[in-house]
Parts: C-alpha cells; sequence; structure tokens
C-alpha cells in the first residue's frame, strides 16, 4: 500500500499543452536563435508516450503478481467456477484492490489510467478473475462521485480495511440495454425506502458486501429525474439470491439475479439526492469503461503471445507457421489490434483524469477493444488450429471469455449509439 500512495495521478501520458497551428514557422521566426533552439524542444515533445517511474514499478508488481498467483490457478477456476477469494486477498494485501477509492477514506486515490495499467496486466492472467475485482470499482464510483464523506467512510473505507466485494445492481431481466426500462421500485415511507424488484446478471451479486443499486422512486418522471440511487447492505432482510449462472466464459466471476422484496433502506442511503439515480450510474462508466477496456487489450495481448509463440514451435511443410504468410498476416493484424486498441484506452483514462468529460473517449475505447479482444482470440484459435479448439492449451477459454465484452457495461451497438450522439453534437456545436 505504501508504494501505492506514492502514485497519485500521475502525469504518465503527457499531452502536453501548446499552441499548434499553420503559423508555427511564422511564430518560431520571432524567437532569436538561443530561444529557437528552445523552443523547438518543447514543440517536438508535444506527446510523451512512457510510463512514469512510479507507475512503470506498479505495472511490474501487476505483471509478477498475475504470472505468480492468476495465471497459476486460471484454468482451475475456469472449470470449478469457484470463486477466487484466495487470489483476491493477496491482491488486496498488496494494494491492487481498490486503487480509486479517496485517501480520506484510507484509499491510494490513484488515477484511472494508473488504474488501466494495473488492469490490463491482471486481465492478461485472466479475465474472468480480473473482472471479479473489477466489479469492486464498478459498484464503488457511484459513491466515490456522489456519495457524502459520511457514505464514503462508511463503504468505502471498510473497503480498504479487509477484502471484501461490492456489486452494482442496475441491470433487469427486462432491462439491460434500455436502463430506463429499470421496473425495481423504492417507495419512500417516513425516513426509510421500501425497494421491490428484481436484477440480472449482478456480477459479485453472490458474495458483496454492499450494493450500489439503481430503483424507480417517481412512476411518471422520466429516466433522468425518475430514478434514485442506494447503498444497500447485503445483509439486510429481503434480499434473496438466485444461484450462480453458468457462463460461457469469465467463470471465476460471480453472476447471479437477486430479488428484492419489500427491503426497508434509511433515507441516509441515498445517494446524491432523490431522483438523480440515472445520472449517477450512468456518470460512474465514464470511469469505468476504460478498465473495461484495459481488461479488454489484456485479453487481446495474450492472444496475440500465445499464437506468436505456438507459431514458432508448430512446423508445416518444414518451417515454422509464422514464416507462411497467410500466419504473419494475422498475427499482423492482432498486433495492429492491441497496439490501437490500448491507445485508445489509454486517452479515455487521461481525458477522465484530466477532469474532462471522457464520454466520446470511453465509448470508442471500450467498442474498440472489446472487438479487438474477440477477433484476437479467434484468430488465435484459428492459429493452434485443431488443439486451439481443444480445452488442453489457453486460447480456447480466451475466445469464450472474449465474448462478454461485447456485452456488459454498454454493448458495442450502445457504444456506437453513444459515439454517434456525441459525434453529432460536437458538429452542432462547430456550426453555431
Amino acid at each position: 500500500m505504501a508504494l501505492l500512495n506514492s502514485m497519485r495521478r500521475n502525469v504518465c501520458l503527457g499531452f502536453q499543452k501548446g499552441a499548434f497551428s499553420a503559423g508555427i514557422t511564422a511564430l518560431k521566426s520571432k524567437f532569436s536563435a538561443e530561444a529557437l533552439k528552445l523552443e523547438t524542444s518543447s514543440f517536438n515533445s508535444g506527446l510523451n508516450f512512457e510510463l512514469s517511474e512510479e507507475l512503470q514499478q506498479l505495472q511490474d508488481m501487476a505483471r509478477k503478481f498475475s504470472y505468480e498467483e492468476i495465471i497459476p490457478v486460471a484454468a482451475e477456476h475456469d472449470r470449478t467456477g469457484e470463486y477466487p477469494w484466495d487470489v483476491i486477498k493477496k491482491a488486496h494485501a498488496l494494494g491492487l484492490l481498490n486503487g480509486h477509492i479517496p485517501e480520506h477514506c484510507g484509499g491510494p486515490g490513484l488515477g484511472i489510467l494508473d488504474g488501466c495499467v494495473v488492469t490490463e496486466e491482471l486481465a492478461y492472467g485472466c479475465t474472468g478473475i480480473q473482472t471479479a475485482i473489477e466489479a469492486n470499482s464498478l459498484a464503488e464510483m457511484p459513491v466515490v462521485l456522489a456519495g457524502n464523506k459520511e457514505q464514503q467512510k462508511k463503504y468505502l473505507g471498510r473497503m480498504v480495511e479487509e477484502p471484501l466485494m461490492a456489486a452494482y445492481c442496475v441491470t433487469e431481466p427486462g432491462a439491460g440495454s434500455d436502463v430506463a426500462g429499470i421496473k425495481t421500485r423504492a417507495e419512500k415511507k417516513g425516513d426509510e425506502y421500501v425497494i421491490n424488484g428484481q436484477k440480472m446478471w449482478i456480477t459479485n451479486g453472490g458474495v458483496a458486501n454492499w450494493y450500489f443499486l439503481l430503483a424507480r422512486t417517481d412512476p411518471d418522471a422520466p429516466a433522468g429525474k425518475g430514478f434514485t440511487g442506494f447503498v444497500v447492505d447485503a445483509n439486510t432482510p429481503g434480499i434473496t439470491l438466485g444461484r450462480k449462472e453458468l457462463n460461457m466464459g469469465q467463470r471465476a466471476s460471480d453472476t447471479r439475479g437477486l430479488t428484492f422484496e419489500d427491503v426497508v433502506v434509511p433515507k441516509e442511503n441515498v445517494l446524491g439526492k432523490e431522483g438523480l439515480g440515472f445520472k449517477i450510474a450512468m456518470g460512474a462508466f465514464d470511469k469505468t469503461r476504460p478498465p473495461v477496456a484495459a481488461s479488454a487489450v489484456g485479453l487481446a495481448r495474450r492472444a496475440l503471445e500465445e499464437a506468436t509463440k505456438y507459431s514458432m514451435e508448430r512446423k508445416t511443410m518444414g518451417k515454422p507457421i509464422f514464416m507462411h504468410q497467410a500466419v504473419s498476416f494475422m498475427l499482423a493484424d492482432m498486433a495492429i489490434g492491441v497496439e490501437s486498441s490500448r491507445l485508445a484506452m489509454y486517452r479515455s483514462a487521461w481525458e477522465v483524469d484530466q477532469g474532462r468529460r471522457n464520454t466520446y473517449y470511453a465509448s470508442i475505447a471500450k467498442c474498440l477493444a472489446g472487438d479487438v479482444a474477440n477477433k484476437c482470440a479467434t484468430d488465435a484459435v484459428q492459429i493452434f488450429g485443431g488443439n486451439g479448439f481443444n480445452s488442453d492449451y489457453p486460447v480456447e477459454k480466451l475466445m469464450r471469455d472474449a465474448k462478454i465484452f461485447q456485452i456488459y457495461e454498454g454493448t458495442a451497438q450502445i457504444q456506437r449509439m453513444i459515439i454517434g450522439r456525441e459525434l453529432i453534437e460536437k458538429a452542432k456545436m462547430t456550426t453555431m
């Protein structure tokens, strides 16, 4: 934790400000020869793609943890679906969980980009285990954004003190991408709210200590004013856990439905104020979609490296298969995807760390990285051939794990809708 405490909001990808225009040549001519020499240096250093020394150390620690603690057990957790408590406890002890929790709650207060660097390394080992870890961030982010000091200290502080998990309860059986279609109701009665409804596909649902829950408090108001966000302790009477879902991939994470029947929550557990829930829930995505993209990048990188290694070992027609142009071109396309999606992810994280709205970049990163992860995993299976279709080799699992990146935290289609909407808004502003 001491190491993490020294790494708050590192300027690790510095997009330095400056005047860039067609008049650069004219601008430079105004300086003396000595000044021009100095100015030339600054003009040539507008972008920096190197991680800071501190963030590099954090990346190395996460990578070491992935190789030593995650990869050796990933296949077994995938086979059994057992929740990775042992790995989570070790990650918590190292400070690899909850890095974004503010300092006043005992956390390190890391930036989103810092967290994304860690996420990519953990996801390289197993995205199922990483998703179990990352689900904490999604649940906690509404409290970080909208919780008062008392709520933050109470619910975020405990996450630092011991290895606890939390869950983000928004999706319902009939309301996935259509968040406005949520049916769960919260009715105010005196100083309490009584909640009734069902949630579905809730990651960490069966192991969470508390939930962020979105419920409708005004049946007649539009989504932007009709929903309220609550923090709900998992041991509150009236909460029933559904069975753990048997998913295609990422089986180490705990995904299930939850039923809320006359669940009583005190008014002190309302985040922000009544009617702001939709804004809070959606606002969290600007900070959590970059880490989802980072996880997809980690999987894509693993697929590329496994396929490259195999192509150097496997021989056909008297030579390693990487020497066949058909295979080398597939590997090249995989590398293009990994590098480009990582840059998009870094940009989306860096933007929000600068205090700017990053909705446009977050959706681009999440959409691109999810598509790249699926293509890289599929191509890796193809390069492995028959072995790739066999569970004794790692790429079969990667292909199953990859699909969810095009579905959760907003489908690939929803991301394209958001990007299109943002493009139109930008176009309107430039034509006004």
